[in-house]
């Protein structure tokens, strides 16, 4: 027996793909996937239109889903985060029905829920056999974690693997099992993995940035939750980065050892497990490939889903035992509400990802960003979409100050006793606002382009379309 078709389009045919069903793709090639591409490429010459595309995300890579929203094969949107080629062309008016962002934990929710049902799933697998067992820690496409696909694997009523990697069956150490998989395609490439590697995945040295990373690191260090048995997650910005190997330093120095680091895993968190930072990474995503290769050869190198991860109707989720997180942000408010959705002129260019998830579960949720970006101020009295809601935020550490929210007076009291620079949040926009004047308000108009989901599943906010 063996599940293997011939090709992208007898998968599609067998699949029972017809005209307004939904698909969906996992995001763990990011800006290397080549599988998302060719699948839609196919459905376009088979004649299916009226598609629904259900992502974990979408890459500047994707951006030839533009002429497939135009022709009509494509007419809906569903993703936890959208690259700024596609977003700008939403954002203008692309679509006919708005985009639906959910959070990294909001989707397997709503997947599982039935409330995001799912025709056909097509999983990119750098490793598989010929009846579907399959990983991403092996293969010439290798991407390590395969966290976001779970749900789709488990959930969608057809499941095709798509890989590049054929094995003899069976697949011993596979992540997603051959019970969820109805069809096998091989591919000559899936993917580049050295796409999965983005800018940001770099320890800034910028003066500015590690100024900020010093200071994150110091108020976890004074915080009162860097104890024997510390979790944490970080972002892969530059200056997020610099804090994790600042905090690094101190653990070593006071002999601290942390219970586990998760998320999105980088080269950066994996020599902190290996130097005893951390006794378990908690992996959903990796962001470079030494990450991959972690993965692939150490076993406290956990390989989690993205229900595990962030889920916020899981029995339990990973996020609910966070103890510090280091977010970035395009925009905060007075508030301390945050925007990762949009640019400053009000272009979708990202969206939550974990960001929602992980600012709710963790006992300190900590944003870095400088006070100024291109000459724009970071802090604003109302920002452009609410991504994280200001009751979860609690600490915003730039270059020229930390504001503590007013919620966590006991945390503003521990940082000022030990001698950081604290501040009030007005008092941060007031300084950015006298560097860089007011910004002009952005126009937008009555149409909603996107609908952006807080993780419980409500609409948090909504983004309207900007005239070319």
């Amino acid at each position: 027996m063996s599940k293997l078709v011939a090709s992208i389009a007898e998968a599609i045919k067998a699949s029972g793909l017809k005209d307004g069903m939904t698909v969906s793709f996992h995001h763990h090639l990011r800006n290397g996937d080549y599988v998302l591409n060719a699948v839609m490429a196919e459905v376009a010459r088979l004649g299916i239109k009226d598609i629904t595309i259900n992502a974990s995300s979408l890459f500047d890579c994707h951006a030839p889903l533009i002429d497939h929203i135009k022709n009509g094969v494509v007419t809906g949107l569903e993703c936890a985060y959208m690259g700024g080629r596609i977003g700008r062309a939403v954002t203008e008016g692309l679509l006919e029905r708005p985009v639906v962002f959910r959070s990294h934990g909001g989707r397997p929710a709503d997947i599982e829920s039935g409330h995001s049902h799912i025709d056909v799933a097509f999983i990119a697998a750098p490793t598989s056999d010929n009846m579907g067992n399959c990983t991403g820690k092996r293969g010439p496409s290798a991407c390590g974690s395969l966290g976001y696909a779970f749900a789709d694997a488990q959930h969608a009523d057809r499941v095709v693997v798509l890989t590049d990697n054929l094995v003899p069956y069976p697949l011993s150490d596979f992540s997603i099992s051959e019970t969820c998989v109805d069809f096998v395609v091989e591919m000559e490439q899936i993917g580049d993995p050295t796409g999965i590697v983005s800018g940001t995945t770099r320890i800034t040295r910028d003066p500015v940035g590690l100024v900020m990373a010093d200071y994150a690191a110091q108020v976890i260090r004074h915080s009162g939750l860097l104890t024997d048995g510390f979790s944490f997650q970080t972002g892969a910005g530059g200056a997020s980065l610099a804090a994790a190997g600042y905090l690094k330093d101190i653990m070593l120095k006071e002999q601290i050892t942390g219970s586990f680091a998760m998320g999105g895993i980088t080269s950066y968190l994996v020599d902190m497990l290996e130097c005893g930072c951390f006794e378990t990474l908690m992996d959903v995503q990796c962001f470079d490939l030494g990450a991959v290769e972690s993965l692939r050869q150490n076993p406290r190198h956990r390989e989690v889903t993205a229900a595990h991860y962030a889920s916020p109707t899981a029995k339990s989720a990973i996020v609910d035992n966070l103890d510090v997180v280091i977010l970035g942000a395009t925009e905060i408010d007075t508030g301390f509400n945050v925007n990762v959705h949009t640019d400053s002129e009000g272009y979708i260019m990202g969206g939550s990802g974990g960001h929602s998830d992980t600012a709710a579960g963790a006992k300190l949720t900590m944003i870095i960003a400088p006070l100024v970006r291109a000459r724009l101020p970071i802090i604003s009295e109302k920002v452009l979409c609410t991504t994280t809601p200001g009751h979860t935020v609690d600490v915003l550490v730039t270059q020229r100050g930390i504001a503590v929210n007013p919620a966590k007076p006991e945390l503003k009291a521990r940082l000022k006793e030990a001698g950081l620079p604290i501040a009030d949040i007005e008092e941060l926009y007031r300084l950015a606002i006298d560097m860089t004047g007011v910004p002009q308000a952005i126009k937008r108009g009555d149409r909603v382009v996107a609908d952006v989901r807080y993780r419980d599943g409500s609409i948090i906010d909504r983004i309207y379309q900007i005239a070319k």
